[in-house]
């Protein structure tokens, strides 16, 4: 009976593996920098063992559809979006996060930045909408230095394009925006802040932020080696973009329709590198616990150790 079992879930594994290989898996992406990692996949610069589609989702809307719809076996995700899913029963599990560094506060040329307490009266523009990585941890470091959201300091938001049109024109003083948008507004401005460096400051974290991950969903939950498979490609795919930086950039650059000059620039101040769910889960989710501490709305629930998927 057991030597039948066992035959059983060979078979079910080959079937799915062979299955993988035939008809391939889908994955999605952001429409965004995080392109960039992926650009080996997008040229086929490198060579995957299945067939791979590759989609790119725009809004959090269009992403959730996707997983939801269970059209996709693969998603590169914001990790707390990611998790406000898992928390709600959609069944999507972390394998790793790759992008650690990309958001920073710039001001216009004449703004004095002297710490915290400069933003005291300020209106400060972040992209998309309350609760974005951005928006909390700047609450977050407000409220640290003894400054209170929405009372000391105002919030607006707009698309990331928008900000930096605004900006430029002198119509925007202070604004919290991820790279490339930070390049894209150094001509009429400059950085005053860091947010992973005073993330890292404020919490004893050493990655910096966990920004974007990979995450795995639906039935291949359930097949390890197939997920290590997909993950092994997408590991490749970013070696191979540091390795080939101005192809992937040309890549990414006819994607979005961003300059190659300012991809490349904007690489400066971005760090993607790939850490498995095992070795980063403690910082994870220390990173989500502070986030359901200080905005509850935003993080209502804290994923449990399932969310990691770790593969012993």
């Amino acid at each position: 009976m057991r030597g039948m079992k066992s035959f059983v879930k060979v078979f079910i594994l080959v079937s799915v593996l062979f299955t993988v290989a035939l008809f391939g898996v889908t994955f999605i992406n952001p429409f965004g920098p995080t392109i960039f990692p992926v650009a080996g996949l997008i040229s086929k610069e490198v060579k995957t063992d299945m067939a791979l589609d590759m989609k790119f989702w725009k809004t959090m809307d269009e992403a959730t559809a996707y997983i939801v719809s269970k059209k996709v076996n693969f998603a590169a995700l914001p990790v707390t979006f990611g998790a406000n899913l898992y928390t709600k029963g959609v069944d999507v599990r972390l394998v790793g996060v790759y992008s650690w560094r990309l958001f920073y506060v710039v001001a216009s040329p004449d703004f004095e930045f002297k710490g915290f307490q400069s933003f005291k009266g300020e209106k400060i523009y972040t992209a998309h909408g309350r609760g974005q990585t951005a928006d909390v941890l700047l609450r977050f470091l407000l409220v640290k230095n003894g400054l209170e959201p929405d009372r000391d300091v105002t919030f607006a938001y707009a698309q990331p394009q928008e900000i930096v049109s605004l900006f430029n024109s002198g119509k925007i003083k202070i604004a919290a925006i991820p790279e490339p948008f930070v390049t894209m507004t150094l001509s009429k401005g400059k950085v005053i802040m860091d947010l992973q460096d005073e993330w890292n400051k404020a919490t004893g974290f050493k990655f910096g932020i966990p920004i974007t991950g990979l995450f795995v969903t639906g039935k291949l939950i359930d097949y390890p080696q197939t997920v290590k498979l997909f993950e092994k490609s997408f590991k490749e795919s970013l070696s191979w973009s540091y390795k080939n930086v101005d192809k992937a950039v040309e890549i990414t650059s006819k994607q979005l329709g961003i300059p190659t000059n300012i991809l490349k620039a904007s690489l400066e101040r971005s760090q993607y590198n790939y850490i498995s769910a095992a070795e980063c889960r403690d910082e994870v989710l220390a990173y989500l616990k502070k986030l359901n501490e200080l905005y509850p709305d935003g993080m209502p629930k804290v994923p449990d150790e399932k969310f990691f998927y770790i593969v012993k």
